[in-house]
């Protein structure tokens, strides 16, 4: 078995989340936060390795990343990316997780997957770079990245380009990540600061699951109509006051009719359902909630929502998948 610059337990060094951008405690670097997922790249003669965040080996699973990494004439490094399919999105790369290697293969040809650079951690001559400061990274990664011709994340010193960017992030960024110049690479360690695009959007409620401990409302399904008129699921919120949910469960119970959805329904087959996902109670499409989300993907809430208020001055036949497609 190859040994590798650096041990294939190496965690990534991660973010803790904030509202703002940081402008303080810099020179800070901005960059995209890509919505794939994350990689680290170990290479060693022909060997090589794909590990996820929580350490899991991706390589069986994309096949053509690995043949692509084993081609290059580098002999050996450790990079820090994100693994994404440009042409499809996250949807596409959960799809790649299919345990038939018939699949895996049929996939790796009409949907490819790349992984996009943002950090070295040894490099092509096998010196480790995790104390180096992250502006000599930086460089280092540059010059192999152009030596190579390969796909390097963008950065900026500016903040207000950040800003810009994470105005407009959607498809496979939603947000922006900062890190200091200065600073080493602390694998595990949330010494990043990521900042996502929250947006709101008025939403249906079309039902309901209970708590698993007691016959208490526990969130609430949200739904959004589609161009056809059909109210598709979308997500859920669970951010519920626990002095609110008596009175908001007698409410709810009262109001129980099928079918809740009138297109896609909660529960349906999915290879990450559980035994609980299909329990909910439908209710009259009467309720409109005004909630905040951070991404969608395939027309769904990627994250639980945030409830932010009720809103009973809005129809429900106002709120359409329209805003959640921007």
């Amino acid at each position: 078995m190859a040994t590798f610059a650096l041990p294939l337990t190496t965690h990534p060094m991660e973010a803790k989340t904030a509202e703002t951008l940081p402008v303080e405690g810099g020179p800070w670097q901005y960059e995209p936060k890509w919505d794939g997922f994350r990689c680290l790249v170990f290479k060693e003669g022909g060997a090589v390795e794909l590990r996820a965040k929580s350490g899991k080996p991706l390589g069986r699973y994309f096949p053509e990343v690995v043949a692509f990494f084993r081609a290059l004439e580098a002999a050996r490094f450790v990079v820090d990316g994100e693994l994404m399919i440009a042409s499809a999105g996250f949807g596409a790369l959960q799809m790649r997780l299919h345990p038939a290697e018939s699949r895996i293969r049929k996939l790796a040809v009409e949907t490819p997957a790349a992984v996009t650079l943002f950090d070295m951690l040894a490099g092509t001559d096998g010196e480790k770079m995790l104390r180096k400061p992250l502006e000599e990274r930086r460089a280092a990664l540059e010059a192999f990245a152009a030596g190579y011709g390969l796909n390097l994340s963008p950065v900026t010193r500016k903040v207000d380009v950040a800003k810009k960017w994470l105005a407009k992030a959607g498809s496979n960024m939603d947000g922006v990540v900062a890190k200091r110049l200065s600073a080493p690479y602390s694998p595990g360690e949330r010494t990043m600061i990521k900042v996502k695009r929250l947006r709101t959007a008025d939403c249906v409620v079309g039902g309901f699951r209970y708590l698993a401990r007691r016959r208490e409302v526990g969130s609430l399904l949200l739904g959004l109509y589609d161009d056809a008129g059909r109210l598709d699921h979308v997500g859920f919120t669970a951010t519920i006051a626990d002095e609110e949910r008596p009175r908001l469960t007698a409410r709810l119970e009262a109001m129980r009719a099928p079918p809740g959805f009138t297109g896609r329904a909660p529960g349906g087959p999915s290879r990450w359902a559980t035994e609980r996902s299909g329990e909910w109670e439908p209710v009259r499409a009467e309720l409109v909630v005004e909630v905040r989300f951070d991404h969608v993907t395939d027309e769904r809430f990627r994250h639980g929502t945030k409830l932010l208020r009720w809103r009973p001055d809005k129809a429900p036949e106002q709120c359409g998948m329209e805003q959640i497609r921007a």
